[in-house]
């Protein structure tokens, strides 16, 4: 896990998806576009569960963010999956 103080640049609408862990079977679910600090910042397109998801944070506030970052392969190609373990405004 990384901890990093970030902004905000773009968030989606929570949307429930199917869940096996979950008491009623579904889990909400939002990804949250957020930039370092700078001009020239890295990005991140972060994946929001559960309570978090259904948290909405202003477009350009300042966050200190708490990230999980994992992989998987699927046909061949590789991905990332960067999810938001923990997440509040400064």
């Amino acid at each position: 896990m990384v901890t990093k103080i970030l902004k905000v640049v773009a968030q989606t609408e929570p949307v429930n998806v199917p869940s096996k862990k979950s008491e009623n079977g579904q889990l909400a679910k939002c990804m949250i576009r957020l930039k370092e600090l700078g001009d020239y910042g890295d990005e991140f397109v972060c994946a929001a569960f559960g309570n978090l998801a259904l948290c909405k944070f202003e477009t350009g506030k300042t966050v200190v963010v708490s990230l999980r970052f994992g992989t998987h392969e699927s046909n061949g190609s590789f991905f990332q999956d960067v999810v938001i373990n923990d997440i509040h405004t400064i």
